[in-house]
Formats: C-alpha cells, sequence, structure tokens
C-alpha cells in the first residue's frame, strides 16, 4: 500500500509488510509499526496525521460450513454405503472374491436396464414402474392359516419324541422357519442331520393327519387379486416352507396352478424366514432383480426377510393386528384391498430401490470483499 502525504510534517503509521509472525490460538494479534517517509506533495491534508486501517479478510472456516452438510457428512462415514451383493448364484455376488466395487455415481445406473435386449420397447418397459414382479406366502395369504393345527403338530411332535412341551414364545418363534431349523436352532432337539430329516418328516406327517381329509380354503379377494396380475401379465411365484409334495397337492386342490410361474418348497432352500433365501431364489426364478420384487406375508418375519432381500413387502393382516405389522410397506386385510397402482407406487423408480444417497455438498458462503478504511485524525 503507497500513501502519499503532502508534507514533511506528515507520516504514515501502518504494519509492516513483512511482519506474519505467527501467533497461538489465544495470543491477542501483535503488530510492529513502522513510520514511512513519504515524498512531499501539495495537498489540503498538510500537517494532518493519516492513520490507515486494513480489514484482514476472514478465511473459510470449518465453523461457517452449513450445519446441514456436516450432518450429512457424519451421518457417511458413520454408515457407509453397503453394496449390492446380487442373487447368489447370478454373478453378482462378488464381494468374497476380492473385487473392489468402483465408487458411486449419481444418478445411479438402472439395473432393470438390460443392454442386450435388441428392442428399445422392451427396455423401456424394464426400466418403468410396471416392471416387476410379485412372491406370495402361501398360508395365510393365499389360503387361511389355521395357526392352532400347527400348533397341535408341534406339541403332539414332543409328546412322541419324549421331549418337554414348548412355550408359546417358542412356537411363535419358529413361525415360517424349515422344520430343520426350528427343531436344531430354537427348539434344540438335536442337531444330527439325519435326525433332523426324520424329525422334520414326522412334523409334516402329524400335520397332514390332524387337517384328514379337508383341503385349504382360499381367502376372500385372493382369486380376484391374482386374476388381475394375470391379466397384467405381472409374474407370480410362491414361497414356502412346507415340503413341495405337499405345496404341490395344494394349489391343485384350490385350482390356483396356472396363477403361479414358480414355487419356492422347503426342499429348495437352506433356511427359512427371517433369511431371505427363498424369496431371493423365487426373484432368480422369475428373472427379476431384487428391487423389482414385491412380498405378500402375513407375520413381522415375512417383513424382516423381504426387506433384507431389498424388495418391498405388503402385509396381510390375517391372523395380527394392523399395527403390529407397521413396519411392511402396505399393511391390507384382503388382497383386493390393492390396485395395479398401488403395486407401482412401490417399484417406482425414484425411490431409493438402488441404496445410493447422493453425495452431500459442501456449501461455503460468499466471503465479503475487502475493506479498508482511513481516518482522519486533527491533532490541533
Amino acid at each position: 500500500m503507497v500513501v502519499d502525504t503532502v508534507s514533511a510534517s506528515t507520516s504514515i503509521i501502518a504494519p509492516h509488510l513483512f511482519d506474519q509472525r505467527s501467533r497461538g490460538p489465544h495470543r491477542p494479534l501483535r503488530r510492529t509499526f513502522h513510520v514511512v517517509a513519504c515524498r512531499p506533495l501539495a495537498t489540503a491534508f498538510a500537517g494532518r496525521r493519516l492513520v490507515a486501517r486494513v480489514t484482514r479478510q476472514p478465511s473459510p472456516r470449518l465453523a461457517d460450513w452449513p450445519v446441514k452438510a456436516l450432518a450429512m457428512g457424519v451421518t457417511k462415514e458413520a454408515s457407509p454405503r453397503r453394496e449390492y451383493r446380487g442373487i447368489p448364484g447370478d454373478g453378482g455376488d462378488m464381494g468374497d472374491v476380492g473385487v473392489t466395487n468402483p465408487a458411486p455415481s449419481w444418478p445411479p445406473q438402472n439395473r432393470a436396464d438390460d443392454p442386450k435386449l435388441q428392442n428399445p420397447l422392451l427396455r423401456l418397459e424394464r426400466m418403468g414402474c410396471g416392471w416387476l414382479g410379485v412372491i406370495f406366502e402361501w398360508e395365510g395369504v393365499i389360503v387361511e392359516d389355521d395357526a392352532e393345527l400347527e400348533r397341535q403338530a408341534w406339541l403332539t411332535l414332543a409328546q412322541e419324541e419324549g421331549k418337554s412341551p414348548p412355550p408359546a414364545f417358542l412356537l411363535r418363534r419358529v413361525e415360517g422357519m424349515k422344520n430343520e431349523q426350528a427343531i436344531s436352532e430354537v427348539l434344540c432337539w438335536s442337531r444330527d442331520p439325519s435326525e433332523l430329516r426324520r424329525l422334520a418328516s414326522r412334523k409334516e406327517e402329524i400335520h397332514s393327519s390332524l387337517r384328514g381329509g379337508s383341503f385349504y380354503q382360499m381367502r376372500n379377494g385372493s382369486r380376484e387379486f391374482m386374476s388381475t396380475l394375470a391379466n397384467y401379465k405381472i409374474p407370480i411365484a410362491v414361497a414356502t416352507t412346507r415340503p413341495r409334495k405337499v405345496i404341490e397337492e395344494a394349489i391343485e386342490a384350490v385350482g390356483a396352478r396356472s396363477f403361479f410361474d414358480a414355487v419356492v418348497a422347503a426342499e429348495d432352500v437352506y433356511r427359512g424366514k427371517p433369511d431371505p433365501e427363498m424369496f431371493l431364489y423365487a426373484a432368480q426364478l422369475l428373472s427379476f432383480i431384487p428391487e423389482r420384487c414385491i412380498v405378500f406375508g402375513n407375520s413381522n418375519s415375512a417383513v424382516e426377510a423381504a426387506h433384507d432381500a431389498r424388495m418391498k413387502c405388503v402385509a396381510v393382516a390375517s391372523k395380527h393386528k394392523i399395527y403390529e405389522l407397521s413396519a411392511a410397506d402396505l399393511v391390507v386385510k384382503q388382497l383386493d384391498e390393492l390396485s395395479i397402482v398401488d403395486l407401482k407406487n412401490l417399484t417406482d423408480i425414484e425411490s431409493p430401490e438402488f441404496g445410493m444417497e447422493p453425495e452431500p455438498e459442501m456449501e461455503e458462503e460468499e466471503a465479503s470483499p475487502p475493506s479498508s478504511a482511513v481516518g482522519v485524525d486533527l491533532f490541533w
């Protein structure tokens, strides 16, 4: 900074340009002032002292960043994004072979798109919300569920094997599990594979004998809803932990064979609910990605398994209260309460089905331009 004065007696008091000594966080700012001689000029400020004050430009600090952006950044660091691992066996699960997924981009790539399709109309249909598949549970969703009959089957098996009767909370816990899984992990009766198969088979025999000659009864609205799905060419799969022979006979008995494109039975999976294995396998049989599948279940274990598989879930309140199934995406009492529009809304492309979020934008406030002030102090 250069300042001209008008007299030899006039001087400038200003900080030295090379005085940039560091100061501590609590140490006050101290500057060395030097008297600078100036050449005389004719002006009206002769005989006066000029004091130059320069406002230091503020540097961007962490405290100046928006609070919302900071919160998004901290949340992203604390909860890293979970990569999609794919359906077991389809080649998309690369997490166990040391392959690092590339950095995500926004907007995310639509995995529903298939570049191998030569027809652009088919590709456009897959990318829309109308491309979806439906996975039904059998008992409690399509047909009536008799929980008392299931409880009696377990109690009878315990009596035959000389085991103590399982309490009610354990019987509620084994709902939806495979028989082998329930016997070994919850009831803890045996861990021998051959013994597990024998007990599981005997339990199904007791269940069939208790049912007698009566067949399953379709729930109200189930057949009408499946007919609507068939009219819109939406593929349907049924997933259950019953043996294949039992479920095939039940489907034929109620006359619903024409509705199902795939059937997943107990022999097809290792574990039942709340493990998402049978829902993932059903999606693979339908040739759909999990994000475009909707699971219809009647318990919280079905809701948990569907969400773990990254699928949407519609809970049918057949044996639970509606408020008990609030974790589901939709809760209905009967299937005919739904429409195709409701299903399309669940699989909307704008929903967070890809598990990705936009990067937080760190906004900085505009720095005010440097300002200077010149004060004139009259000393006479």
